[in-house]
């Protein structure tokens, strides 16, 4: 196994019989076990033992029939449990050669303990709802319902607090809803549950599929999984667990105590009682003091959005205390470090928000609001932030091949990227794109699309990052943002004019990073009091002269894709169109992109350039002394 999951799931997973059944407590059971699972003489099932590296599964010995007969649609269900566990690794359901395999047809719902980046976690405590895949689709942190206010509060409930807890899992066959919620033992079901999504599990299920449990152990060998009981209805509600027939939990044992402690203990405590008085306003004063600087108020956004919040001194330890031998980059917003993560060994970047910006905090908040629940492989993960007096970091994957710009501009000799990566990066940029305006709940506009922004990872993919001006709005709606915000050179003539940002924007800026991209060189180049030389204008006027490709980077040496080549320099110019409305949509740019439809020819290019770049020209120019929100090269 090479998984880094751990937790317990509840599995449902391919391989008919009874319509509902019921454990409270499983003495004398017929229940299937494997591995490392047994039930223990006082009733409960235990997955693991507390040996490392091992697997435990339990199933319900009769498979089910989840098929209704009709239209082959999925049967609703309901599922109650109730279980107990310390930490431990993995989950011991996929491994690395078949996760994510549509043949697993597995739905599980995991309670998961352990950070694992590779995975896309949240954090090391929450829920997730898995398809064929550890890669939860959904997840989210275990809060507590408030009953009183019917809400869920910022008090997060510990997946390994020794405390059993009770999971509900529901499935409705009509509108494919499904709901997990949890609380711990002995509350009632919290009326709004904790996850809800919806998901067709007719397309992942068999007609007939087992319900059962996996577990599974690292290194660690604490580790132990219980489940106290078990309820499953098909067509309804689960049968309800008598929770007065639940078997009692195992105690948590503790280390004797040496010799040493025996001895030395008394003589401490009699040592600390008679020097108490005197020092009890000192230790008070600075207990104070020191939590004042380092605690941080839970904002109602961080309850909302807020993904894994790191502490002050573990990022300190990753960094080395910041040194400025970790740092891999510094720009308008802050500066931007290299850190090794010294629990799970993760490599990580830190960025550290400047205070002395007057946007400081708002762009940290936008940021975590936006990149905190993005999910896309063209996007850069957020894996969490920290916050405290005077100190505002975000934590992100580390990029180990830094932004695209050092590449496109190289210095000592270093070769630069070839056009088959260009390409591959365009392309990746382009689907993150479109992810942000059209497929994620909300419209998220990214308001600073530019090289340096688009981070490559170990495989040269193309990653967009830095959200810190990003702006949302729901879908069908009209963004509302008005303040200017952008880099100098990537700025729409539009948004120079009104400061109203739109996805036709981002496209613009886009289009700019295209023919970057494709010709090597800046978008706006020369001194301030010389007249600048303007990427756009240069490749329209190759185009007007049938020369165009005559503007793809020297530094290739003809060792280019012609027609690739051709169709980013003509959708750079379309995605740069000086009137917001003639630009493509990003989907169509990515038609255009995968070779699905030719780019089409520009009749009126020639005439909206001369009507609307001198346009740009001023708009950019006079730009330089309105914005608040510009951006240099970061």
């Amino acid at each position: 196994m090479c998984l880094l999951f751990l937790g317990l799931a509840l599995a449902v997973s391919y391989s008919a019989g009874d319509d509902q059944f019921v454990y409270s407590g499983f003495t004398g059971s017929n229940l299937t076990v494997d591995g490392a699972a047994t039930v223990t003489p006082s009733g409960l099932l235990k997955l693991t033992n507390g040996t490392g590296l091992l697997k435990g599964h339990a199933f319900y010995p009769t498979p089910l029939r989840f098929y209704k007969s009709r239209n082959k649609k999925v049967k609703s269900f309901s599922v109650t449990f109730q279980r107990y566990g310390l930490a431990g690794q993995y989950l011991g359901l996929t491994n690395a050669a078949n996760d994510g395999d549509p043949r697993n047809h597995l739905f599980a719902v995991e309670l998961d303990t352990a950070f694992n980046v590779e995975f896309k976690d949240i954090n090391d405590n929450h829920v997730g709802i898995d398809i064929n895949s550890l890669r939860s689709i959904v997840s989210s942190l275990p809060y507590t319902f408030d009953f009183k206010n019917y809400q869920y509060v910022p008090v997060q409930l510990s997946l390994t607090s020794h405390e059993a807890m009770q999971v509900w899992v529901d499935y409705d066959g009509e509108t494919n809803q499904i709901d997990v919620t949890i609380a711990p033992l002995g509350t009632a079901k919290p009326i709004k549950p904790l996850i809800a999504t919806t998901y067709d599990l007719s397309t992942v299920l068999t007609e007939t599929a087992y319900v059962g449990f996996s577990a599974s152990t690292g290194t660690n060998s604490r580790t132990e999984h219980y489940v106290l009981g078990l309820s499953f209805g098909m067509g309804g509600p689960a049968p309800a667990i008598d929770l007065a027939r639940l078997p009692k939990l195992p105690r948590v044992e503790l280390k004797a105590q040496s010799k040493v402690l025996e001895i030395v203990l008394p003589i401490a405590i009699t040592t600390f009682f008679l020097t108490m008085g005197a020092t009890t306003f000192l230790l008070i004063q600075i207990f104070w003091r020191r939590r004042l600087q380092r605690t941080d108020l839970l904002e109602d956004w961080e309850t909302e959005y807020g993904p894994h919040r790191f502490s002050y001194k573990n990022l300190f330890q990753a960094t080395e205390g910041f040194k400025n031998k970790h740092l891999i980059g510094r720009g308008g917003f802050g500066q931007v470090y290299k850190g090794v993560l010294t629990t799970s060994k993760t490599e990580v970047a830190v960025k550290r928000v400047s205070h002395e910006s007057r946007q400081g905090m708002r762009e940290f908040i936008a940021e975590v609001v936006s990149i905190g629940r993005l999910r896309h492989r063209n996007i850069v993960q957020l894996l969490g932030y920290c916050r405290r007096e005077g100190e505002l970091m975000l934590v992100y994957e580390y990029m180990p091949n830094g932004s695209l710009d050092k590449y496109l501009y190289t210095s000592d000799g270093k070769p630069c990227v070839g056009w088959h990566e260009r390409f591959q990066i365009i392309k990746g940029t382009a689907s993150g794109l479109l992810y942000l305006h059209e497929y994620w709940e909300q419209v998220v506009i990214h308001r600073d699309i530019k090289a340096s922004n688009v981070l490559l990872d170990r495989d040269m993919n193309g990653r967009l990052g830095d959200f810190g001006l990003a702006r949302l709005y729901n879908h069908g709606t009209d963004p509302q943002t008005t303040r200017m915000a952008g880099t100098f050179g990537y700025i729409a003539p539009e948004l120079a004019r009104t400061g109203k940002a739109s996805p036709l924007t981002d496209v613009f800026a886009f289009g700019i990073l295209l023919l970057e991209i494709a010709c090597g060189r800046r978008p706006i180049e020369g001194r301030a009091q010389d007249t600048p030389f303007m990427l756009v204008d240069w490749v329209t006027e190759h185009w007007r002269n049938g020369s165009l490709m005559e503007a793809v980077d020297r530094r290739l040496q003809s060792d280019y894709n012609v027609d690739e080549a051709c169709v980013v320099l003509k959708l750079g110019l379309w995605c740069s169109h000086p009137l917001p409305n003639a630009r493509p949509s990003m989907q169509q740019v990515m038609m255009y992109l995968e070779g699905q439809h030719p780019v089409p020819e520009f009749v009126q290019m020639d005439v909206a350039c001369k009507a609307g770049l001198d346009t740009v020209m001023i708009s950019q120019q006079s730009s330089i002394g309105t914005m608040s929100g510009l951006s240099g090269g970061r």
